[in-house]
């Protein structure tokens, strides 16, 4: 076989040193490849942690005003608050969304390029995952925080009835 390719005028060497260069690529593009995985999934796991913190604090702060014996003129402010981390939470849900694409990017293209390596930049991704707004009122938020608006506003309505 070897024959056939010096026939040809190719050096068996020169082939070899291919080999190994594109291996050597592959080998360093796929540790890359690893290492920014890694990198990306301990953002989300802060985003969707921090997330998580912002609804127990909803809930405790919400649980605490009502509990607390407090002013009935005050309790409608309750509602800053539950908007407020509303709000937060949302943006670190969008933040999340973008960090997924960004993963699902990585994945996808850092075999073929090295473009963006270990950039945890994810703005490039805005267009796809789209507002602050529309996150906010994902189905999930909507539900959640939807319904602690709801709930606090129905107790501080039976509060001013019956008190």
């Amino acid at each position: 076989m070897s024959e056939d390719i010096g026939d040809q005028g190719v050096d068996n060497e020169e082939i070899e040193s291919e080999i190994d260069i594109d291996s050597a690529l592959y080998a360093e593009r796929k540790k890359d490849l690893y290492k920014e995985i890694d990198l990306i999934q301990s953002v989300m796991q802060r985003m969707s942690s921090t997330s998580f913190l912002i609804k127990g604090w909803t809930i405790t702060l919400v649980a605490i005003i009502f509990s607390s014996r407090t002013q009935v003129d005050a309790l409608p402010l309750v509602v800053i608050p539950i908007i407020l981390f509303w709000i937060l939470d949302a943006f670190f849900l969008h933040q999340g969304r973008l960090y997924r694409h960004l993963y699902e990017w990585v994945i996808t293209n850092r075999m073929q390029t090295s473009e963006h390596l270990f950039s945890l930049n994810a703005s490039r991704f805005k267009s796809e995952v789209g507002s602050h707004w529309k996150v906010m009122f994902s189905f999930t938020l909507l539900l959640f925080y939807g319904a602690t608006l709801v709930l606090a506003l129905l107790g501080i309505v039976l509060l001013f009835i019956f008190v």
